[in-house]
C-alpha cells in the first residue's frame, strides 16, 4: 500500500531530507554520463553530478551537526537529570531536617507551656524570703502565747492553792461554830438545871 511505501522510505531515508532521492538522482545521472553522446551533454550531467553530491555532502554536514547536537543535548539532559536527581536528595534531606526541627520545636513549646504552668502555680505562693518572714513572725507570736499561757497556769495554780486554804479556812470556822453552838446549849442546858434545883 501507499502508507506502507512511504514508511519505507522514511526508515531508508532517516529524517526524510531526500537522501534517497538524491542518490538516485546521482545514480541516474552516473548512468547518463556514461552514455552522453556529445561532450556538452556530458559536462551537463558531470556538473549535475556535482550539484548532488555537494548536495549530499552538505545533508550529511548538517546530519552530522544535528547528530553532534544530539549528544549534547543528551550529556546536558544527563547532567540537568543528575541535578534534578541531586536536588531531590537535597529537597529529602531539607524535609527530614525540617521534620527534625518542628519536632524539636514542638517539644520546646511544650516545655514552655508547663514552664509556663509552674510559674502560674509558684505566682500564687510566697517567695521563700516572704516565707522565712511569715514563719518568724508565728514564732514570735508562739513564743508570746506560750508565756501567755505560762503566766495563766501561774494564776490558776495561785487561785487553786488560795481557794484551797480558803477552803480550809472555811471548813475550820464551821467547825469553830459547831463547837461554839454545841457549848452553847451545854451552857444553856446547865443553867435550865440549875435553876430548876434552885425552884425546888
Amino acid at each position: 500500500s501507499a502508507d506502507e511505501v512511504i514508511r519505507k522510505r522514511l526508515l531508508i531515508d532517516g529524517d526524510g531530507a531526500g537522501d534517497d532521492r538524491r542518490i538516485n538522482l546521482l545514480v541516474k545521472s552516473f548512468i547518463k554520463w556514461c552514455n552522453s553522446g556529445s561532450q556538452e551533454e556530458g559536462y551537463s550531467q558531470y556538473q549535475r553530478m556535482l550539484s548532488t553530491l555537494s548536495q549530499c555532502e552538505f545533508s550529511m554536514g548538517k546530519t552530522l551537526l544535528v547528530y553532534d547536537m544530539n549528544l549534547r543535548e543528551m550529556e546536558n539532559y544527563e547532567k540537568i537529570y543528575k541535578d534534578i536527581e541531586n536536588s531531590i536528595a537535597a529537597a529529602h534531606e531539607k524535609i527530614s531536617e525540617c521534620k527534625k526541627q518542628i519536632l524539636q520545636a514542638k517539644r520546646i513549646r511544650k516545655n514552655r507551656q508547663e514552664y509556663d504552668a509552674l510559674a502560674k502555680v509558684i505566682q500564687h505562693h510566697p517567695d521563700r524570703h516572704e516565707t522565712l518572714k511569715q514563719l518568724e513572725a508565728l514564732g514570735k507570736e508562739l513564743q508570746h502565747l506560750s508565756h501567755i499561757k505560762e503566766n495563766v497556769e501561774d494564776k490558776l495554780e495561785l487561785r487553786r492553792k488560795q481557794f484551797h486554804v480558803l477552803l480550809s479556812t472555811i471548813h475550820e470556822l464551821q467547825q469553830t461554830l459547831e463547837n461554839d453552838e454545841k457549848l452553847s446549849e451545854a451552857e444553856e442546858s446547865q443553867e435550865t438545871q440549875m435553876e430548876t434545883e434552885t425552884k425546888q
